[in-house]
């Protein structure tokens, strides 16, 4: 017991020294250890899951008002780092580490797409929209997830020049982008969390 506890401290130590020599590259062009990605990976999976997990997913998010209104949400805000149909990259994606996931092609779990969107993720470049938007915002933007990875380009198109207007919405445009491709981030999904629909 007394050798195990001596390793731990020393392996402690050791990690303490590297962050303090500055050895550790931070630089989003350089990519985490296998080990240490697997660590955050793994703490953020189970941290969406438990703080999720509890979610009560609103009985109307096939509404055509909410997924329009998330619609617009979405374009104005997220396709510059998620995409949209018929888009393969933008100007903002092939820079980011970790790289956030192609929410065109990907279903998310709504419970899921709610917290991450909400509270965002520390260390990743996904803000955490919730203290700019109201949990009805939020809302509409899931609702329109579950719709997106099933639109064609034309669909999108359509479906987002249908969208309200937002007033109160500062579009970010990505010049990769057309008019109404934008910003926002999230960590990739592990398996898990594909399969549970980040």
């Amino acid at each position: 017991m007394k050798y195990l506890i001596t390793v731990l401290l020393l392996g402690i130590a050791a990690a303490i020294g590297v962050m303090w020599a500055g050895w550790y590259n931070v630089g989003a062009d350089s990519p985490h250890w296998k080990a240490t990605y697997a660590v955050l990976q793994f703490a953020r999976e189970r941290s969406i899951t438990h703080h999720a997990n509890d979610l009560r997913v609103p009985a109307d998010l096939d509404d055509e008002d909410i997924v329009l209104k998330g619609a617009g949400q979405y374009a104005a805000m997220c396709t510059g780092c998620h995409l949209q149909p018929g888009m393969k990259d933008s100007e903002i994606r092939p820079g980011l580490y970790p790289q956030p996931p192609d929410l065109s092609r990907l279903r998310v779990d709504p419970r899921t797409a709610f917290w991450v969107i909400k509270h965002g993720i520390k260390m990743s470049a996904m803000p955490a929209w919730g203290s700019s938007h109201d949990d009805a915002t939020i809302w509409s933007m899931v609702a329109f997830l579950q719709k997106l990875p099933n639109l064609t380009p034309a669909e999108y198109k359509a479906i987002v020049a249908k969208a309200p207007p937002d007033d109160d919405m500062e579009p970010m445009h990505d010049n990769h982008a057309d008019s109404s491709g934008m910003h926002d981030m999230m960590m990739p999904p592990s398996p898990a969390n594909a399969a549970a629909g980040h």
